[in-house]
């Protein structure tokens, strides 16, 4: 089995990769940067040799890139597996005054590319009549909050996007999860000044996508909800 994971190199990205490589799959990632790339693989591998970590540097707010990870993926495995559609940025700001062109570069990374990379994809899923696309959106999809502005937009239609494929594949066998987690203890939040106590582990979410990836084909978690116990931050 396969798992294909964008902005794998750190936070939630990372620790889905973990996960999956502790039990034996074979993994597909990217992110912007080779070098952190080249050393989660070679520490996936050397802890989980039952596994296998294929990569190549991308920056999916580029469609051309995302297209070419694509390509890159299909070439090495007809049969996608698993798609995390993870990658994401977040830029502080209220949909009022923030800087001109924040949506639009937000909307490259946070939106069009898990659009793009899942059509490029999709045709080889629907061909095997199987596959999940997990789309990890946040709590930002579900409540405006303080200076949330533009990535707050990204992350609702993030939810839309994933729920029109939801209906559209049924049909085809495969399965799509929205994923909302509020606060996870990621790098962003080590000088927030916040206890790591108050925050959810990123190794949490990953635990959720596991199990929901592991259920017969006869169901689905349409959505998974995910906050810190006190709650949000």
């Amino acid at each position: 089995m396969n798992i294909i994971i964008t902005g794998a190199s750190k936070g939630i990205g990372r620790a889905v990769a973990e996960k999956f490589a502790a039990n034996g799959y074979t993994l597909f990632l990217c992110a912007r940067k080779e070098a952190p790339l080249a050393a989660l693989a070679k520490e996936l591998e050397t802890q989980y040799p039952g596994s296998t970590v294929h990569y190549i540097p991308c920056d999916v707010s580029i469609q051309e890139e995302v297209l070419r990870f694509a390509a890159w993926v299909l070439s090495k495995t007809s049969a996608p597996g698993i798609l995390v559609n993870n990658a994401g940025i977040f830029t502080p700001g209220n949909v009022y005054d923030e800087a001109d062109g924040l949506l639009e570069r937000m909307m490259e990374t946070n939106l069009y590319s898990a659009y793009y990379l899942s059509r490029a994809l999709l045709p080889a899923m629907m061909a095997q009549k199987s596959g999940h696309i997990f789309n990890i959106c946040s709590i930002a999809s579900l409540k405006a909050y303080p200076n949330g502005g533009s990535y707050s937009i990204t992350k609702y239609a993030l939810a839309g996007l994933t729920a029109n494929l939801r209906h559209e594949m049924k049909p085809h066998g495969i399965k799509l999860t929205a994923v909302f987690p509020g606060a996870a203890y990621t790098g962003s939040w080590e000088n927030s000044g916040i206890s790591r106590d108050r925050f959810m582990e990123a190794a949490d979410i990953a635990e959720m996508i596991y199990s929901a990836s592991r259920l017969s084909p006869q169901a689905c978690v349409e959505e998974i909800v995910m906050r810190p116990q006190l709650g949000d931050i």
